[in-house]
């Protein structure tokens, strides 16, 4: 049975024009784009979204920078999807990223690290249903 988890592109990457490459290596690597939407997130809902990181030193930053542009967010689906899709993100810091991974590619440091990705198939169910209702996902 396949696996689905959520993606964010981050304003990093929607702002260097690369969203394109990003969703291209989601599905050369076998990953499904199952839902897909934009939205600019408001500063409750990026703060409601990271509450796990409340206690964190980053965290302000983290909401002003995810609220500073729009995002692109998308579930996808595939064999393994929460596994799959961190390796093709690669390493959190991007100076430890895997050569042709996304963040080694498109990362600006490592809060700008270009995409977010559920980190458990708990989470991923979570996090999904913060930004799709199940009529938005099609799998096929």
């Amino acid at each position: 049975m396949p696996q689905k988890t959520l993606s964010i592109i981050k304003p990093d990457a929607v702002k260097k024009h690369v969203i394109g490459k990003i969703l291209q290596k989601f599905e050369e690597n076998g990953l499904k784009i199952i839902a897909l939407k934009m939205v600019h997130l408001k500063k409750e809902d990026a703060k409601k979204f990271y509450m796990v990181h409340k206690d964190k030193p980053f965290y302000e930053s983290l909401v002003e920078f995810m609220t500073s542009s729009p995002v692109v967010v998308q579930v996808l689906e595939g064999e393994n999807a929460v596994e799959k899709n961190r390796e093709i993100m690669g390493a959190t810091d991007f100076k430890k990223a895997k050569e042709g991974t996304i963040r080694k590619e498109f990362a600006t440091d490592i809060e700008k690290n270009a995409v977010h990705g559920s980190d458990s198939t708990q989470n991923a169910e979570i996090e999904i249903e913060f930004f799709f209702k199940k009529e938005n996902i099609f799998s096929y």
